[in-house]
């Protein structure tokens, strides 16, 4: 692995830890109502993207990080609905 690749997985671990606080705080607070469901069902889709790009070039920083914050846009979804319909 040289150095390139090593900054990559550094970077990807940082990207992939951005969505953990909110959706622990989402989770613990339930309440949904400052987050924005258009942003990220956009997260959601270009997280997907760019999967199907990490996979097409072999990069699997990218692949593994996309894949983190597309599993956390998901649970930020779900909590925005689910929660969404309880009014809190």
């Amino acid at each position: 692995m040289d150095w390139t690749e090593v900054i990559g997985h550094i970077g990807s671990a940082l990207s992939s830890l951005t969505f953990m606080p909110q959706v622990y705080q989402t989770w613990k607070s339930k309440s949904v109502k400052d987050l924005n469901l258009s942003m990220m069902l956009i997260v959601f889709v270009s997280t997907m993207i760019w999967i199907v790009y990490g996979i097409g070039r072999g990069l699997l920083p990218v692949i593994i990080c996309n894949s983190i914050i597309s599993f956390l846009s998901v649970v930020l979804i779900y909590f925005k609905i689910s929660y969404g319909k309880t009014g809190k």
